[in-house]
């Protein structure tokens, strides 16, 4: 039975940002009720509890945009905006303190301490929002409220509407509308602070630190799931958690976008491909990197494997505020293409070949996405039927790919049974763009250097 090695950690951690401060917090609160107008009212849920199974639940994550806006990371709690309410604008509804319950499932802040270390202007026990909400709903035109996420708050919401209606003829006034919080909410998250940048460095260097660790750990006859093991190991070292499965796919399985087993023997001769990232106070990380079992490109794999690189690398240089969101990929998608007619996989003019949409035979996938509190973040990609221009303070990945799975014809063979895919965090900034993950080697001759060097 071969013994676990113990695998330190190539990078010595930095330490960890200081938490968003509580008047940020209320700089976003005021910002959207500053959006909404005083004729509204937004109510905002926190994620429910979900079981895995019979009593055992889930690890809690809280909604994000109920994070967003209250730093608050209990369940049960419904958070409240109401603008001009002369009493406070902002209202927390949360678990009332129950030593009992605190003694089985942990401390609650209890609305005292909704108000003294989350700067509610006003909180009350949850149990108490039917007889309290449907009174701050009165006389409001609109209801700003996501319909649809959370479905079984959304039947207690339109109860509270439709008793206020019920009761017209008693003088009371029912909201006429309900406005869904999206487009303030995912424009407001789509441009990170100072703060939020701070938080998203740390969770890209938990993450590449995770990446050349499995590198390190990395050899033929280890199991997929092992390597995962590595880098789940060194997020929770950072306290971090993963912000998607990681997937961890040797040889065939590298080009399976979505690869979960994560469970076969790495062969020597064969590529690794690992897409994992971390999440570091709600602020994720997305990183992936390929690299070969054995610690050395055959050279099909060089060449495919530079081919992506050289993608990356432009789509890189194309994140510069003013840009096209598309833009990257635009860029990717041609040197892939140029890419593919030298390997051979593809024949013609590259211009045809791109207008023709021929390389997604090997390319089948947009080149990046928003990142930020989610993975794949909120906000709009266009306005109107423009691509949306980027602009300093967005974050997205770049992750161009190659993927040629056994048994693909019409190739050479040499290139059959490779995927490859090199993913990066990219801030746009003032001056251009800032890369986030450049703490994990993606140069072939640096990878095959760290590798050489594995305990």
């Amino acid at each position: 039975m071969r013994r676990a090695r113990s695998i330190e950690p190539a990078v010595r951690p930095s330490a960890a940002p200081a938490a968003i401060a509580r008047d940020e917090f209320a700089r976003r609160r005021r910002q959207l009720v500053k959006a909404m107008g005083r004729d509204a009212i937004a109510i905002i849920p926190a994620a429910p509890v979900h079981l895995r199974n019979n009593d055992v639940e889930y690890a809690y994550r809280q909604d994000s945009n109920f994070f967003y806006l209250t730093g608050f990371a209990e369940p049960e709690s419904v958070a409240v905006l109401v603008p001009g309410r002369p009493q406070g604008e902002y209202l927390l509804f949360v678990r009332d303190r129950d030593p009992a319950r605190e003694t089985w499932d942990g401390r609650r802040a209890g609305p005292v301490g909704a108000r003294r270390e989350y700067g509610a202007d006003d909180a009350f026990p949850i149990g108490d929002i039917d007889d309290i909400l449907p009174g701050l709903m009165e006389g409001r035109a609109k209801v700003y409220y996501t319909v649809g996420i959370h479905r079984e708050f959304d039947q207690r919401v339109v109860g509270w509407v439709n008793g206020l209606r019920a009761q017209a003829k008693q003088g009371r006034h029912a909201p006429y509308e309900m406005v869904a919080l999206e487009h303030e909410f995912h424009e407001m998250r789509l441009f990170k602070s100072r703060a939020e940048c701070a938080q998203m460095r740390h969770a890209a260097e938990i993450a590449a630190r995770a990446h050349v660790r499995a590198m390190r750990a990395c050899r033929p006859g280890r199991f997929e799931y092992e390597i995962a093991a590595e880098i789940r190991h060194e997020f929770m070292l950072a306290r971090a958690d993963i912000s998607y499965l990681p997937i961890v796919g040797g040889g065939a399985n590298g080009c399976i976008l979505h690869y979960r087993e994560n469970a076969d023997e790495l062969q020597d001769g064969e590529l690794l491909l690992i897409d994992a990232g971390c999440e570091y106070e709600s602020y994720a990380s997305d990183i992936t990197r390929t690299f070969p079992v054995n610690g050395r490109f055959t050279p099909p794999q060089r060449a495919a494997y530079d081919v992506v690189l050289e993608a990356n690398l432009a789509a890189i240089d194309a994140v510069r505020p003013g840009a096209s969101w598309n833009r990257p990929h635009e860029v990717a998608v041609q040197v892939l293409t140029a890419g593919m007619v030298r390997l051979g996989l593809l024949k013609g003019r590259v211009p045809a070949l791109v207008k023709s949409l021929a390389y997604r035979r090997f390319y089948m996938h947009k080149t990046g996405h928003w990142l930020g509190m989610d993975v794949h973040d909120v906000g709009d990609y266009k306005i109107g039927d423009a691509w949306r221009a980027l602009e300093p303070g967005m974050v997205l990945t770049v992750e161009p790919g190659l993927y040629i799975p056994p048994g693909t014809r019409g190739i050479p063979p040499e290139f059959r049974n490779i995927g490859i895919r090199i993913e990066d965090d990219v801030l746009v900034t003032r001056e251009g763009h800032e890369v986030l993950t450049g703490g994990v080697p993606k140069q072939a001759r640096d990878i095959e250097q760290l590798m050489a060097a594995r305990p």
